[in-house]
């Protein structure tokens, strides 16, 4: 029982490891202001969250950044993307602070100008909601180090 329970946890860590790699890779597109790549990560997105058992995560959790993602990967529209965007780093927000995502600190970051936050593995700001045209704005507001599960 022991082996299986640390195969469950390894399995969990491997998944949100990507799955965080993936939304990451998808902020850093937004950020550039391509709407391509950002497609393709978002898909990459919808393909792990696809094969996530929902004993590692919920249901409910993952239907719904399957939903935003989905939303972005089927758009090259990069307004839409980043609308897209808001509502799926909101879930991968409260999923950082339930289940351990990284061995590192994740950042959330909030933009007053959009009323959104977003998570990063740096403290310099990168804003995925407006790219180049204020690239700067907004403020690290909480470091989740990670879940006390």
């Amino acid at each position: 029982m022991k082996k299986f329970l640390v195969f469950v946890t390894l399995l969990a860590i491997l998944f949100s490891n990507k799955l965080l790699k993936q939304y990451y890779g998808l902020k850093d597109a937004l950020v550039a202001g391509n709407a391509t790549s950002a497609a393709q990560y978002a898909e990459q997105l919808v393909k792990t969250l696809n094969g996530i058992d929902y004993k590692l995560i919920s249901e409910g959790n993952i239907n719904a950044l399957l939903k935003d993602a989905s939303g972005i990967s089927a758009s090259n529209d990069l307004k839409r993307q980043r609308v897209s965007f808001a509502n799926l780093s909101e879930n991968m927000i409260s999923l950082a602070k339930a289940i351990k995502l990284s061995d590192q600190p994740i950042y959330q970051v909030y933009c007053p100008m959009k009323k959104a936050s977003w998570l990063s593995n740096e403290q310099e700001i990168k804003n995925p909601y407006y790219g180049a045209t204020m690239l700067t704005c907004g403020k690290v507001v909480e470091t989740i180090k990670e879940s006390s599960n």
